[in-house]
Parts: structure tokens; C-alpha cells; sequence
């Protein structure tokens, strides 16, 4: 259920002709940090303009590691597609229906989540730290997408991107005062599973679990592929996730 070629990451539980649901690899580095050279303009385009995409129609955030979700309209075209200075602040979360409007969130550990809602025609895309997972931004997600779309959690389809494992995300110990049952000791040391607490979320919100895929990609045990912020600390690059209606 994940296919890649050349450019990208496809999630095949998401029908390919109603969607664009995608990542990449540390093949580029797609993350703009405060201003954007033209080096980075231009990876932007050489990764996305085989799929079709302008870089300069991306809507990017400037992620805070929080769980505030927005609508994009098609005013938001473009934003912090070329400078980091002109994305939307405060922002892990978008939803849309409007169509051929690219959505992205950027990551490096963190988890990617896509949300496609097939009766109504919408999508979110979701950047899922542990801060964002502990003030619940999936089920945020969904309730406002309830609300604005009338979106039924039964019917959404929903795909992990790559992300740090609990075979690799070692916290310390005053992460039991956020979560409980999502932390794994071993060799009295803590480990947070990042995509069980997310995937309990959209459960307890009324997703289907059958209707959930996971890529299973650890960016940690797999940083020869995918950058990883806790292997390479501020050398890390990032990755794009990307989502778009058809």
C-alpha cells in the first residue's frame, strides 16, 4: 500500500484519482528554516514539478509544535512556498476541499498525517510532534473538520507518513505527567509511541481502524533514507508531506 518512484512516496489506500498524497526521502532536503536560498527554490521544483505541482502554489505553515488546525482557501495559494518569512504562522494543521491547491507540512521525526474524507470531497494534512499529539491535534483535526465539512470520522481514510518509533524515540521521565499508556519502558528507559497515541485518537474519535495505514517508516533506524532531527540535531534536513484534492 506504498508504492514509490522516482520523486516520492504514494499512499495507495487513498484513491489516486481523487487525491495527491505524498512524501519524500532525504534525497531533498524541502524545509525552509528563515529565508529560503534559490538552492532550496529550486529542490522545491525539481522534486514537485514531475508531479505536476508549481512549488509556487504550496501552502506552507510555520509550525510551532502545537495543535491549532486552519481552513485553506484559495487565497492561501503560494503561501511560504518561496520564503519561510511569508508562511502561515502558529499553524501544525490544514484542511481544505478546495481542489489543486497543494497543503505541506515539513518534518524530521515528527509524524505526518493524512486525512481524506471521500463522501465530502476534503482533506487534512497534519504535522504530529509530541507536543501536538499531547494537546490532541488528530482529533482537533477532526472535529473541525466535522463541523466545517460535515465530515463522518466512520468514513475518513487515514495515512502515517514517516516518523521516530518507539524502538527510537527515548523522553525522559517527566513525559509520564503527558502520556500513560503510550510510553514503553525498556532497560529503565522511556520510549514514546508517537503513532499509537495518534491512531488512538482518531479511533476515539470514530475513524475506523481498518480504514488507518501506516507507512511503518522509523526516520531514526532509517536515516540513511529520511532525516532524522535526534541523529543529526541541527544538520537535519526535512522532508515534505504533501496532500492536494484532484
Amino acid at each position: 500500500m506504498l508504492k514509490k518512484n522516482k520523486h516520492a512516496y504514494f499512499f495507495h489506500n487513498l484513491p489516486p484519482d481523487k487525491v495527491l498524497a505524498i512524501f519524500s526521502d532525504r534525497t531533498y532536503n524541502l524545509g525552509f528554516y528563515s529565508t529560503a536560498s534559490q538552492k532550496l527554490r529550486a529542490k522545491r521544483q525539481s522534486f514537485l514539478k514531475p508531479l505536476g505541482i508549481n512549488f509556487r502554489n504550496l501552502v506552507c505553515t510555520k509550525q510551532p509544535h502545537l495543535n491549532k488546525i486552519i481552513l485553506i482557501k484559495e487565497n492561501h495559494k503560494g503561501k511560504g512556498s518561496s520564503n519561510f518569512k511569508d508562511a502561515i504562522s502558529g499553524v501544525d494543521g490544514l484542511i481544505t476541499k478546495t481542489k489543486h491547491l497543494p497543503l505541506a507540512v515539513f518534518s524530521a521525526d515528527c509524524l505526518s498525517i493524512f486525512l481524506f474524507d471521500p463522501k465530502n470531497e476534503a482533506v487534512g494534512l497534519l504535522h504530529a510532534g509530541w507536543r501536538g499529539t499531547y494537546k490532541k491535534i488528530s482529533q482537533n483535526a477532526i472535529l473541525k473538520m466535522q463541523k466545517i465539512f460535515g465530515t463522518n470520522p466512520n468514513d475518513l481514510l487515514v495515512s502515517f507518513g514517516p516518523a521516530i518509533r518507539k524502538c527510537c524515540y527515548e523522553v525522559g521521565f517527566k513525559f509520564r505527567k503527558y502520556f500513560s499508556s503510550d510510553l514503553i519502558k525498556r532497560k529503565n528507559k522511556l520510549f514514546l509511541d508517537l503513532i499509537e497515541a495518534n491512531l488512538k485518537q482518531l479511533i476515539n474519535t470514530g475513524v475506523k481502524k481498518k480504514n488507518i495505514f501506516d507507512c511503518k517508516i522509523c526516520t531514526s533506524c532509517q536515516n540513511k533514507r529520511f532525516f532524522s532531527y535526534r541523529r543529526e540535531k541541527e544538520k537535519a534536513g526535512r522532508m515534505m508531506s504533501l496532500m492536494m484534492l484532484k
